[in-house]
């Protein structure tokens, strides 16, 4: 098969316009091409032929803006096909199992041939070498591995694991990062290049100041609950929910107006003004400022204290976050019709606003296989013919 010369449309108002992606990810990966897709590339999602049809909201929130083609690269025409989509594509983003696509013939070194300025971005578990290398893992062990559950939950409970797939979402992040390097350094150097991704790794190198802390001053980072981790802030509970409060910022202003209510206690004396007692004894600080805080609603605190400039916040619940005026100000939820039911839903949309390229959310989601006219005829230039045997022989 001869390849072709590709135009990719796109939007050229975003800084993407007229790159290719190849997503060949799974949960590992999908956000990453999700978010190339925000940026204006043509994103083309590559399923195995046969594949159920349903697709759930999940499904929906991480392939938003896509193309959607079916093709079977472990057959030998998919592989021939395959090689034709990397021919004219600027990025391949997969997290296929280390050694999978070598076996296929389709590992950097053999694509890289065929597209020297292939950007291809591999997101696995722990990464195309060490001893961990072939291990089976997710999220949850790489949040396990990574550190990041040590330091998750209650003091005298087990460790907690973060909420969601906080895991593969780092990795995405930085793959994403990693590629957008590596298409600007193609500019100067015109050549792509192979970024490996650990999951692990991500999860670690996102430890705050756990890792900070272990180096220079041979600390431990032990779980606090609600508590920060340098007791500077803490989560107390309300009338009607959660507030986040600083536990020492104004100190003194903060007792008088515990005091003026008479809720202060024995704050008022003169020993507690020292931050190193305080810090001494935080469990009984914590003690008064819990039986103050029950007294009030959220809002009476949040408001009063944003006042007083306190850097106090509502710890907002899901349906107070879709709520949130600051976000329906900032259009930061976007709504998405079904397909088929033409009901609409809302998602997340564009985390950063870009003033000249913007950063958009695609407003469809593909169905199996929907675009494989377009990529395969329009673009590769198949027959209908060729198309049609090709889908009986399972390779589409």
């Amino acid at each position: 098969m001869i390849g072709v010369a590709v135009n990719r449309q796109g939007d050229r108002g975003s800084a993407l316009s007229g790159y290719c992606v190849l997503d060949l990810a799974d949960e590992r990966g999908v956000l990453c091409s999700r978010y190339l897709a925000d940026m204006g590339a043509e994103v083309i999602r590559i399923e195995k032929p046969g594949g159920g049809s349903a697709r759930s909201p999940f499904f929906w929130g991480t392939n938003l803006g896509k193309l959607g083609i079916t093709l079977n690269i472990e057959l030998k025409p998919g592989q021939e096909i395959f090689k034709r989509l990397v021919e004219s594509a600027d990025v391949l983003v997969e997290s296929q199992p280390s050694g999978y696509l070598e076996a296929l013939g389709l590992g950097y070194p053999e694509l890289g041939q065929i597209n020297p300025r292939l950007v291809m971005a591999s997101i696995t578990d722990f990464g195309n070498s060490g001893p961990y290398q072939d291990y089976k893992s997710c999220d949850i062990v790489a949040s396990a591995l990574g550190g990041q559950m040590y330091v998750c939950g209650e003091p005298q409970s087990p460790p907690l694991k973060p909420s969601g797939n906080q895991s593969c979402y780092l990795a995405s992040i930085f793959a994403a990062i990693g590629v957008l390097l590596a298409l600007w350094k193609r500019r100067t150097s015109g050549r792509g290049q192979h970024i490996d991704i650990s999951l692990q790794e991500c999860v670690a190198a996102t430890l705050d100041h756990v890792l900070v802390r272990y180096f220079y001053e041979g600390v431990v980072a032990q779980r606090q609950g609600s508590l920060h981790w340098n007791g500077a802030f803490r989560i107390f509970p309300c009338r009607d929910g959660y507030i986040l409060l600083s536990l020492f910022q104004q100190w003194e202003t903060v007792v008088e107006w515990l005091d003026s209510e008479g809720m202060a206690g024995d704050l008022t004396d003169e020993k507690w003004l020292g931050r190193e007692n305080r810090l001494k004894h935080l469990d009984h600080i914590i003690e008064v400022l819990g039986r103050w805080t029950k007294t009030h609603t959220v809002a009476e605190l949040v408001e009063q204290g944003q006042l007083m400039r306190f850097p106090w916040a509502e710890v907002a619940s899901i349906p107070g976050l879709v709520n949130s005026p600051q976000l329906k100000e900032r259009d930061f939820f976007v709504e998405v019709e079904h397909p088929e039911s033409g009901k609409r839903y809302k998602f997340s949309g564009a985390p950063c606003k870009l003033s000249r390229s913007p950063w958009q959310v695609g407003g469809k989601v593909p169905k199996i296989g929907e675009h494989n006219m377009k990529i395969y005829h329009g673009e590769l230039g198949l027959s209908k013919a060729e198309i049609e045997t090709l889908v009986k022989e399972g390779v589409i």
